[in-house]
């Protein structure tokens, strides 16, 4: 499992190899999926500032990448998706899953992954396959693993807050999918999007939600969430 959370205070952290430089981040990650192999299970949570930029490779459908915020970005620049999804997701082997939980604006594919989860009225969902609706295609999928993202917003969106944590402001993404899986143990993936969609709008008051995507289709009402 890998954790990083760049919005709390790094002052009182002591380890040099655990504050979330740039350089850390990404040497976490090779380490996160080295030596991978059928039936690992891997987790990647990341809360903090994300962003978007224009798009210099053509394979984005909106002209634009989608960029996490290390604590050096100003200085080391951004993780870009296409860097994290080489990182961590095409080296992905079969029978392994990874699991990335990422609370920040503009973060809907920012790993890149190829399908796109459209939960429709009524609990309806359709998948939106961006895999050559591109100006210039590219291969974004694993080597045979499942790799999901369970994301704070659509990739036009900033990532909605709520207090209801400990009464001061923080990330919603965060909350819901906690809550979910704590009030629930046994969820399918259909189940979890609804249960942090409700929490959203509970806590939030906001028409957005959480987007899930994914390397692969697959049944969000049958199959089981299991990290």
């Amino acid at each position: 499992m890998l954790i990083y959370n760049c919005k709390n205070c790094v002052e009182e952290e002591r380890d040099p190899m655990r504050i979330p430089t740039k350089q850390n981040i990404l040497t976490a990650m090779r380490w996160l999926v080295q030596n991978c192999q059928a039936g690992d299970s891997l987790v990647f949570y990341f809360s903090g500032h994300g962003h978007r930029q224009s798009d210099g490779e053509g394979d984005e459908l909106d002209g634009f990448d989608e960029v996490l915020c290390p604590l050096d970005h100003a200085t080391e620049g951004l993780l870009v998706d296409d860097e994290i999804n080489e990182t961590i997701v095409r080296p992905l082997p079969h029978g392994a899953k990874l699991h990335a939980i990422v609370d920040a604006s503009n973060s809907g594919t920012v790993l890149d992954l190829p399908l796109i989860c459209r939960m429709k009225s009524k609990g309806f969902y359709e998948w939106e396959d961006q895999t050559y609706q591109t100006p210039r295609p590219i291969y974004k999928g694993t080597r045979g693993g499942l790799a999901v993202c369970f994301s704070a917003c659509d990739d036009d969106q900033s990532a909605a807050r709520t207090p209801a944590f400990t009464g001061k402001m923080a990330g919603a993404l965060t909350f819901s999918f906690t809550q979910a899986v704590h009030n629930e143990p046994v969820l399918t993936y259909g189940r979890l999007l609804n249960a942090m969609h409700s929490s959203f709008r509970k806590n939030n008051q906001s028409n957005q939600g959480p987007l899930l995507t994914s390397s692969a289709r697959f049944d969000v009402y049958s199959k089981k969430f299991i990290l």
